[in-house]
């Protein structure tokens, strides 16, 4: 499994035996995460390039721009959860993480709609693509939801499971073959690169370097992190958890209590609620919800 190219590895090297001294906010954590490549899936990885701020610039923010009004908050910890828990998000902004991502055409293109990101491309215009497919592990083929039209439902099993394996390996290679054929010059003009890259599947490799700030990120996680996201963008989520954890403690802290832990509910949840609490049953029918909104709300509360 070839993660990083020759020559991305040997930037890398470079870069890692000549650190520079610096001014600059530094947060250790992050540091041991600068220039290494994490494995996500068969082929793919993310791996930090640069960051700017930490949990101390938050809190900074925050005071130049509340002043007098954050003294009742004691310490940088608590005024990071007060910030997160009444959703200011400017504070969040200062800072910053450049990532260089390698995951499968598809994943990328839900990634994507996150467009609160500066990203630039590894470009099939002007490169040709590695003959790199994510082909997915077995226990990661899954029959079609039948309550969710975005999900999945039971794992394919045995002689099933081989044949769609099977299907995504011989299609992947095929179309790559003729996506060789199309640009090799070899006794013709060949096709533009910028065209026969049409023919490649969705579950080839591309590579991007995605920028975004710490308020972004976490709108990013919290979704893409969640269990019910689609697992091949979940696992990149996590991994960048993993580094965002070791860069901003305090602020990940509160992310994972109030976002990623937490749940938001409706006026009317609120209501059943304290119905509830009251000791008043309460039943779908007179809730006010529809049934998709009381299934979600009873996961919430555990019933």
């Amino acid at each position: 499994m070839m993660l990083l190219t020759p020559e991305q590895q040997e930037e890398i090297d470079q870069l890692r035996s000549n650190p520079q001294l610096t001014l600059r906010a530094v947060a250790p954590g992050m540091e041991e995460h600068l220039y290494s490549a994490k494995p996500v899936l068969d082929h793919g990885f993310v791996r930090v390039i640069d960051y700017m701020g930490d949990d101390a610039a938050i809190c900074q923010a925050a005071r130049v721009s509340y002043g007098k009004g954050t003294k009742s908050v004691q310490n940088d910890a608590g005024l990071i959860r007060y910030l997160m828990r009444h959703w200011h998000s400017t504070p969040f902004e200062m800072c910053e993480i450049k990532l260089h991502v390698k995951l499968p055409v598809f994943v990328a293109r839900q990634w994507i709609r996150h467009r609160t990101a500066n990203v630039n491309e590894y470009s099939a215009r002007y490169s040709i693509l590695d003959r790199e497919f994510y082909i997915p592990e077995p226990d990661s083929l899954a029959a079609q939801s039948v309550v969710n039209n975005q999900g999945r439902g039971q794992v394919l099993q045995g002689a099933e499971a081989a044949r769609v394996l099977e299907i995504l390996k011989s299609d992947s290679n095929r179309a790559y073959d003729n996506y060789e054929s199309m640009i090799s010059d070899d006794g013709q003009d060949g096709l533009a690169r910028e065209l026969a890259r049409m023919n490649l599947p969705a579950n080839i490799y591309t590579q991007w370097y995605w920028k975004v700030d710490l308020h972004n990120l976490f709108h990013f996680l919290r979704l893409r992190a969640d269990s019910h996201a689609q697992y091949e963008i979940r696992v990149y989520a996590e991994a960048i958890c993993e580094m965002v954890r070791d860069w901003v403690p305090a602020a990940y802290g509160a992310f994972e209590d109030y976002r990623l832990g937490g749940a938001v509910l409706s006026a009317k949840s609120v209501e059943c609620l304290k119905r509830m609490l009251a000791g008043e049953p309460v039943t779908q029918e007179d809730s006010g919800m529809s049934k998709g909104e009381w299934r979600e709300f009873e996961a919430v509360i555990g019933r």
